[in-house]
């Protein structure tokens, strides 16, 4: 849930990603925080737990977008998607405005990529969520190996509606904009439900996306 900071005039919205263990969701995270201005954003936080750590930072949007006269800051997340790390992924969820769900393209859509689908969601009811009320984005990452499970098939076992992302986190390829959609699709839920205007749309801007990839499928 967004949190309004009258003290700084700053609206807070939080962004997980979810996804099976080794799928890429350190790796965005990753990406993101280098290629932002280091003046915009806060440091990379590694959460140490038994079993797991979960990867955090925040930035302030960087076309400044506001909203009612406040600007926008970006928490983002990593959640686990391993079952015995359920709690600690349903802790990591709690108060989300929207997910980005990092599915491992080098492995089939019914194993652990669909095991960590159905985990996240079932974190979020048991966080009195309904899944489907929050913004979600979907991203088939690692589309440099060879053999990977086609687009078609991850979009039949999670039963997307939206759009998905053909991605490559290692090189930065889509991950900008797996993230510029999630935001504008918070932004756009959280301007419906105060029926103010945004003043700007959001567009978090990165050079190496106009390159082209040549190793995507």
């Amino acid at each position: 849930m967004a949190l309004v900071r009258h003290d700084t005039r700053e609206i807070q919205f939080k962004i997980v990603y979810c996804g099976p263990a080794g799928g890429g969701k350190t790796t965005n995270l990753s990406y993101i925080h280098r290629r932002l201005d280091p003046y915009a954003r806060g440091e990379l936080v590694s959460i140490a737990t038994e079993q797991n750590r979960t990867i955090c930072f925040d930035f302030l949007s960087v076309h400044a977008v506001e909203v009612a006269g406040y600007r926008t800051r970006f928490q983002l997340y990593t959640a686990p998607g391993q079952e015995s790390l359920a709690e600690t992924r349903r802790t990591v969820l709690a108060g989300a405005d929207g997910i980005v769900f990092v599915a491992d393209s080098t492995q089939e859509p019914y194993g652990e990529n669909l095991s960590a689908y159905h985990g996240y969601r079932d974190s979020l009811l048991r966080n009195n969520v309904p899944p489907d009320r929050i913004p979600v984005v979907f991203q088939y990452n690692k589309r440099d190996r060879p053999g990977v499970t086609r687009p078609e098939d991850f979009d039949e076992a999670f039963a997307v509606r939206g759009p998905s992302f053909l991605a490559c986190a290692t090189s930065g390829y889509q991950v900008f904009a797996t993230l510029d959609h999630l935001t504008g699709e918070v932004l756009r839920k959280f301007h419906a439900s105060l029926r103010a205007p945004v003043r700007h749309t959001m567009k978090v801007e990165n050079r190496d996306e106009k390159l082209v990839f040549e190793g995507v499928n």
